[in-house]
């Protein structure tokens, strides 16, 4: 027995963790996920369009977003806003979808304070060498670059035990499969399961009544 209601997901993770792939493979081979889409008042890049990579907003528009609290966690980095709209996510886990929002700890925790029964995954490398090279190996960035991300996991990594799962991310397939599997297994959650409860227990207790035997 499933649960109609979607689980919301976040996914976080050391930048080269390998989060995005983890994502895009885990929604080309399983049905019934969505990806959160998230608002920002950045300028569209080119080919980006509204609603597809990002719900694109003026600043004056998002601090509205804000003000009617709209978003499930928002932040700014660099002069422009981010955030997680409310509606939309709240859209798909009605129409039964499993939703995956990519965002970083700080970010994460804030959902799990606004919705406790938000699933946390972390996803990292199985060591610590192997996240280097993959950093390194990517071919994108300076060393200067891939040290400072190195730092940052250093902080990322004091958050860990925040999280209700941990992926290790060695090797892909079995790590999209396990994703899944972790996922589903909220649909069983009691807690997530009300309906049914309330629905068993009433019908259980016509046998209290000595009727229907």
């Amino acid at each position: 027995m499933m649960a109609e209601k979607g689980i919301l997901v976040v996914v976080s993770g050391f930048s080269g963790a390998g989060k995005g792939t983890l994502i895009k493979r885990l929604m080309e081979k399983y049905d019934n996920y969505a990806l959160s889409i998230s608002a920002t008042t950045r300028a569209p890049r080119p080919g980006e369009e509204h609603g597809r990579e990002y719900f694109f907003h003026t600043k004056q528009e998002f601090e509205e977003l804000i003000l009617q609290d709209a978003l499930i966690e928002y932040a700014r980095y660099v002069e422009n806003y981010y955030g997680t709209p409310k509606a939309y996510v709240e859209k798909q886990l009605n129409a039964g979808k499993d939703v995956i929002l990519e965002i970083e700890i700080q970010g994460a925790l804030k959902v799990k304070e606004k919705l406790p029964e938000t699933l946390l995954l972390f996803v990292t490398p199985p060591s610590a060498e192997e996240l280097k090279r993959r950093l390194v190996g990517r071919g994108t960035e300076t060393m200067e670059v891939i040290r400072s991300r190195l730092a940052r996991a250093c902080e990322e990594a004091k958050g860990m035990p925040e999280y209700d799962y941990i992926l290790v991310n060695d090797r892909l397939e079995e790590c999209v499969d396990r994703m899944h599997e972790i996922i589903r297994s909220q649909h069983d959650r009691a807690e997530n399961c009300q309906e049914f409860i309330e629905k068993i227990t009433e019908e259980i207790a016509v046998f209290q009544k000595g009727e229907q035997i």
